[in-house]
């Protein structure tokens, strides 16, 4: 990789670099998907996004970790790296957290509202959320604890599109 192109960019123009790739990266992702449903139907398509964003999510996590030297540990190091992961960026993620819990709320996910404005049906994302979520909470914390309060494909109130909470395990022993 050949970074040395940039080093023309100042700070505001490596900030719209930044913001020209995560909006590739989103859209990439979006017509990946599209096409695969395409051709092969949705259940496929969804199948075999819940496969990889099980996978990368973690290998994002511990590239997180090493890249921004996150030293904690828990709930407050997965908070610290889910800040920083780029769809947290890209969706918007609203992360509250306490000592006991992180909650992650979507109001209007960018992908489901485009699905629904081009008229595609909304996407059953709640299984590869929660793989895409346990694979970087475990690679910062293995005993935390995924809880999916809503997602797509469940009736959801106006205003929301998802709602997940974050907690850690009080046993000993790892999470399945």
């Amino acid at each position: 990789m050949d970074l040395s192109r940039l080093d023309h960019l100042d700070a505001e123009g490596l900030r719209e670099y930044v913001e020209f790739l995560l909006w590739h990266y989103r859209v990439m992702d979006s017509f990946w998907f599209i096409k695969v449903a395409e051709r092969y139907g949705q259940p496929v398509a969804e199948a075999v996004n819940e496969e990889v964003w099980g996978r990368i999510s973690g290998m994002a996590a511990g590239d997180l970790v090493r890249r921004f030297r996150i030293e904690k540990v828990g709930l407050a190091g997965f908070a610290e790296a889910l800040r920083l992961f780029p769809w947290t960026l890209l969706v918007g993620y609203q992360i509250e957290e306490t000592d006991d819990e992180i909650t992650v709320t979507v109001p209007v996910c960018v992908t489901q509202e485009a699905r629904r404005t081009r008229g595609l049906g909304e996407y059953a994302c709640r299984d590869m959320h929660r793989l895409e979520f346990e694979g970087l909470a475990h690679a910062i914390e293995p005993r935390i604890l995924v809880h999916c309060d809503v997602a797509p494909p469940d009736d959801r109130p106006p205003g929301l599109d998802c709602r997940w909470r974050f907690t850690l395990s009080a046993a000993e022993e790892l999470p399945e």
